[in-house]
């Protein structure tokens, strides 16, 4: 007999995956794959999926000439923060996004003149 749920993630039966469950999946995954953890972890953690997603879609954004102001919000929204701010800090998560930046600042550039 097939469960009802709400839950995003769901076993074959219908029934709401838990956090455990989750976890452990994502475990033999990372061991499978044989994900390396990069910075100050011992492994990939599940956090880091969404870090790169936000980073990669931002990314993509500017690549893509998108507005960033006008689209910042919903993407903050979609990934469930409470703050638009808690999303900007993406901004300088990765090196990429750090040179997109400094090019965009680079014609304020006044040689060192206020």
């Amino acid at each position: 007999m097939t469960g009802v749920s709400d839950a995003f993630f769901v076993f074959d039966c219908g029934r709401g995956a838990s956090v455990s469950a989750l976890q452990y999946a994502f475990e033999v995954l990372r061991r499978e794959l044989r994900w390396r953890a990069r910075g100050g972890h011992p492994h990939p953690r599940i956090h880091d999926l969404r870090h790169t997603f936000i980073s990669k879609r931002l990314e993509r954004w500017y690549e893509d000439g998108t507005d960033i102001e006008s689209s910042i919000l919903a993407l903050s929204t979609y990934v469930g923060h409470a703050h638009v701010t808690d999303t900007y800090w993406y901004v300088t998560a990765t090196p990429k996004l750090m040179a997109i930046a400094a090019s965009r600042l680079a014609p304020l550039d006044t040689g060192g003149v206020l």
